[in-house]
């Protein structure tokens, strides 16, 4: 009560102080005569700002991208860095201390220096020595900011208001909600606990980074009025020119940095001007200070790529829908004038993306962006105002550092990278290299484009491959394409062929099945011992229900739970993907929603029924708030589906899926393991066995079915007996899930089935020779991208590995495009044909028991030139 008392008075003499001072300034502006009113302008409104305080000078510096409310020089004044503000008092600076610091200052710290080095309109920063003798920078917030910035915040908000009211042609500009969306962001500046929170998040979104440096904080030290830190010795941004790294690499580097933030953090600095920037001579980049970042959801990352991506290739329709539908406050007021404000903003578009692209100016586009806005009575959202002031303030330091920058060339080289097509260069380059090489494959897939739709391979559906291969015949670890061109295969039909191609056993047992007939929908010695050998490897009392894919099974089992528990809803997580049914594909892969710990469901393809996507519960995988979630929702799920070992990770969490296990136990939750990738790969009978987890029903394919279409459902008895009759017709149509296909468990397939999983239970050590093969491939690629200085994961186990150019080890599988350079990836598989090795793009690559050592050492030969080689070429500088 006493604090909402103070903060009333503060208001009041807010108030008081903004009539004063800002009828004092207007006299003082009046009185300076008639010459240049633009130079007197910007020195009044400076000192005004000065006066005024935090607030009004971070407000001022948002506000003034809003082109059109002031006046263009006024504008640059709100964008004006203000720097050599006054400390604050000792006596001020004791009490902020004695508050803020867990213990007395001289237990806490060695030495403090009391006079600061460098004073903000916010906070202010100390240097020290910790007791271990490790220099520090203590961030200190200045006394009484917090209370000025909660009574401006309060009384700003309340005359955007009045002025929206009281001055009719300002109405357009919507000054209410702009102040009302920034009021959260710029009242978080005093708090150093979060800004603590998102410093170490940038820092962790960058780690490993080759020319990236955050300051590392030291949280058990710092409060909400302190923030501890690393010390870093480097130039400061603004005395750039003293440093020896050449100006145009480090321009590059640093646009490089600014719009990874944006487009795959989503987590930006909002301010990066020179005094928040430092450079070391070797090029190394230093950010500090996040008082002030901006955020975007995933749905405005996935509207700004899709925005861009129209505007590169000049499809201004689709971009102004893209633009408008992410980034519009009120979309609904261009209706009723559509097709003049897509002809309008196309115009808009065409200039500046298109006529004037080489001399970028992103201060142009947003005037003749919101001018637009303004004529049609909407606006930006403010999410997109602090993503126009980071990169304006970012764009003006770059041509600060390198006056000749081609902005928009390099922000072309950059969405490049990290797009999931080839950019045209590389293309063309590709095209002359390979083309030459399988002329038969690429005749053949111009050819079936009359007559056939492949999206897994000639048409891969949203990353279409450049170069597919058409392959007539496969061996052991080796495919052959129709041009006759020989390749190590890592790709294994995505899984199935863990024995390698054309494995002896398997093709004598498919040559015995067809001769018999190739029977189907009638009962087969073949189909008969495919299910006993699955059941056995899950233990005494598991059945077992065929199909004919992964897909089919994983629609059975989770047909089978909510038959079983009479239950409607499904829980899985993001990113984890089980087939292409609606169901399955929901926050799969590529596009995600909603907050980290909290996904939202999202459709993957155009054809999704949507009340299957909108009532899938998400979660994320390894993260303790999962269960939460499934406590909250527990009434209604019939399941959970999971893949133990997750493909993007290539790893698993036991103690996660223990825990899930139990949780899901106590509810009456069924838990389905997918291990249509895992099972049988990794271990005789999956990630179970790794894990020591029993699931209720496990979903089988790939390898089960020795090459042929293949899925199965195994699982404890009873669950499985959902899908078995009663013998009873009204009672099976009530109680019993019908899950039949007219192929499923045929003699063909049942036959090379059971010819692959009796040779992995006759030879057991097949695994360890899998596991010793992946461990040391795995060696060998990360020891070939230390020595060569190229940021890379490769990560792995038991037979299945992954590569990716990335600076960072992201935690959730929505993160993976946070650093990771897609277009390397893509490269790099190409790179490996001319070495004689056949990889995915993209995707988890996998080994055989096939595979010699001498195989091994041709991959890890051909990756070392490969990733030389594209280093070489530039692909790993900035």
């Amino acid at each position: 009560m006493f604090y909402g008392v103070r903060l009333a008075c503060r208001a009041a003499w807010e108030g008081v102080r903004i009539i004063g001072w800002t009828s004092f300034y207007a006299a003082v502006y009046a009185a300076g005569g008639r010459g240049d009113r633009r130079a007197r302008l910007s020195g009044v409104l400076r000192r005004y700002l000065l006066r005024m305080g935090p607030m009004y000078v971070k407000a001022g510096q948002v506000l003034g991208t809003q082109s059109g409310i002031l006046p263009g020089q006024a504008s640059e004044e709100f964008r004006h860095f203000f720097s050599d503000l006054p400390p604050m008092g000792p006596a001020a600076l004791e009490t902020v201390l004695r508050r803020g610091l867990p213990a007395p200052v001289t237990e806490v710290f060695a030495d403090f220096d009391r006079v600061p080095f460098a004073v903000g309109s916010v906070a202010q920063i100390h240097s020290a020595v910790s007791h271990e003798g490790e220099r520090l920078a203590v961030k200190v917030v200045k006394d009484g900011v917090q209370e000025r910035l909660a009574a401006a915040s309060w009384v700003l908000a309340r005359l955007a208001v009045a002025v929206h009211a009281l001055v009719p042609p300002l109405r357009k500009y919507e000054l209410p909600g702009h102040v009302e969306e920034l009021r959260p962001a710029l009242l978080e500046q005093c708090d150093m606990h979060k800004e603590a929170s998102r410093q170490s998040e940038v820092a962790r979104n960058f780690r490993n980074h080759p020319f990236l440096r955050v300051p590392r904080v030291y949280e058990e030290l710092s409060t909400r009025d302190v923030l501890v830190m690393e010390y870093v010795e480097a130039t400061r941004g603004e005395n750039v020119e003293q440093v020896a790294f050449p100006r145009t690499d480090l321009a590059a580097r640093l646009q490089d940095v600014f719009y990874c933030m944006v487009y795959f953090h989503g987590l930006f600095h909002v301010d990066p001007h020179p005094g928040n920037i430092m450079v070391g001579d070797d090029g190394q980049i230093i950010l500090v200070d996040f008082g002030l970042v901006g955020r975007l959801t995933e749905e405005d990352r996935w509207g700004l790529s899709a925005f861009y991506y129209a505007c590169i290739r000049h499809q201004w329709d689709l971009a102004t829908e893209r633009f408008t539908r992410t980034f519009v406050v009120h979309p609904e007021r261009v209706a009723a004038r559509r097709a003049d404000y897509e002809r309008d903003f196309t115009a808009v578009l065409q200039r500046h993306f298109q006529e004037v692209s080489a001399n970028w100016s992103t201060m142009g586009f947003l005037t003749d962006t919101i001018r637009l806005m303004h004529r049609y009575g909407t606006r930006m959202s403010t999410r997109f105002t602090l993503l126009a002031l980071s990169l304006l303030t970012g764009e003006g330091y770059l041509t600060m550092v390198d006056p000749g920058i081609d902005i928009w060339r390099n922000a072309r080289r950059f969405t490049d990278r990290f797009s999931p097509y080839l950019g045209d260069d590389l293309r063309e380059r590709f095209e002359r290299e390979l083309g030459a090489r399988m002329p038969g494959s690429r005749a053949a897939r111009r050819e079936a484009a009359g007559y056939l739709v492949a999206p897994t391979h000639l048409d891969r559906f949203a990353m279409p491959s450049a170069f597919p291969l058409i392959v007539a015949q496969a061996s052991g670890s080796k495919v052959r394409d129709v041009d006759g061109n020989d390749y190590i295969d890592l790709s294994l039909g995505y899984g199935p062929h863990i024995l390698g191609y054309a494995h002896p056993d398997v093709v004598e047992a498919v040559r015995g099945a067809v001769t018999d007939g190739a029977v189907n929908a009638i009962g087969s010695p073949s189909e008969l011992s495919l299910a006993r050998l699955i059941a056995e490897a899950f233990g005494p009392g598991a059945k077992v229900v065929l199909s004919n894919s992964g897909t089919e099974a994983v629609q059975m089992a989770l047909r089978i739970a909510r038959a079983h528990t009479g239950r409607q809803r499904v829980a899985k997580f993001e990113g984890h993907f089980h087939g292409f049914s609606d169901q399955g594909m929901v926050s799969s892969w590529f596009r995600y929603r909603g907050d980290r710990l909290a996904p939202e469901p999202v459709a993957n393809s155009a054809g999704f029924h949507d009340a299957v996507v909108d009532d899938t519960l998400l979660l994320q995988y390894g993260e303790r708030a999962s269960f939460d979630r499934l406590l909250d929702n527990a009434s209604t799920l019939a399941c959970v589906i999971v893949e133990p070992m997750p493909a993007a990770l290539a790893d698993f969490d036991a103690d996660f899926l223990s825990r899930l296990h139990e949780v899901c136990a106590e509810k009456g939750i069924l838990v389905v393991h997918d291990e249509v990738v895992t099972g049988f790969r990794v271990h005789y009978g999956g990630v179970r066995h790794l894990a020591g987890v029993e699931p209720d029903l496990t979903c089988l394919g790939k390898i089960i079915g020795g090459g042929l279409p293949c899925g199965a459902v195994v699982g404890r008895a009873e669950v499985v007996d959902t899908a078995r009759t009663t013998g009873d017709p009204f009672l099976d149509i009530d109680t019993r899930a019908f899950v039949g296909g007219t192929m499923s468990g045929n003699s063909v397939t049942a036959a090379a089935g059971t010819a692959v999983l009796t040779h992995l239970r006759d030879n057991p050590q097949i695994y360890d020779g899998l596991r010793r093969k992946t461990a040391w491939l795995i060696d060998e690629l990360r020891t070939h991208t230390a020595d060569l200085g190229v940021p890379c994961v490769v990560k792995g186990r038991d037979s299945i590995f992954s590569i990716t150019f990335d600076h960072a080890v992201p935690r959730l599988v929505r993160d993976r495009l946070a650093g990771t350079r897609i277009e390397a990836n893509i490269a790099l598989a190409y790179y490996m044909r001319a070495h004689g090795v056949h990889m995915p793009e993209l995707h988890t690559m996998m080994l055989s028991d096939a595979h010699s050592d001498a195989d091994l050492k041709c991959i890890s030969q051909a990756f070392r030139n490969s990733v030389a080689e594209m280093a070489s070429s530039g692909f790993f500088t900035s």
